[in-house]
């Protein structure tokens, strides 16, 4: 007599994002390492490439990472030449992070590695799922946001 089979629930969808988000950042990390900086790194270096001249503060929430480590962020890249810091000139106390002309070199080596591994992520899904899940996790972020 055959046991049934229990039917196990499918994991949660919390849980297949932080898989897809360690393996991708995995991935990155192998992808960026022969430049000398990590992902958190090159994420930083591209939120300046959409939004230069960021604030310290703002730089660590566009780039996902506390306020505290941005300080030791923005240190390691500044000594590599990758970006600079200048007074807001509206602010004085504040200092503005700004993308050097080394950082965007950087970031253009980096860039067809980078978009070969989002298209390997996305390989097995048509031009219409892949769109669908950019909008569907967009959404997501902006419900939680």
């Amino acid at each position: 007599m055959a046991v049934p089979q229990e039917t196990k629930a499918p994991p949660s969808l919390l849980y297949m994002v932080k898989q897809v988000e360690l393996a991708a950042r995995s991935r990155l990390d192998e992808l960026v390492r022969p430049s000398g900086i990590t992902a958190l790194q090159y994420t930083a270096l591209t939120v300046l490439e959409r939004h230069d001249g960021l604030s310290a503060a703002q730089l660590a929430r566009d780039s996902f990472v506390t306020a505290q480590s941005i300080a030791d962020l923005v240190r390691s890249l500044e000594s590599r030449g990758l970006i600079r810091r200048e007074r807001n000139p509206r602010n004085r106390r504040e200092l503005l992070i700004l993308l050097t002309e080394e950082g965007r070199e950087l970031l253009g080596r980096c860039a067809g590695p980078v978009r070969e591994l989002e298209e390997r992520m996305v390989s097995d899904l048509t031009t219409h799922q892949t769109e669908q899940l950019r909008q569907a996790l967009s959404k997501a972020w902006r419900a939680l946001s």
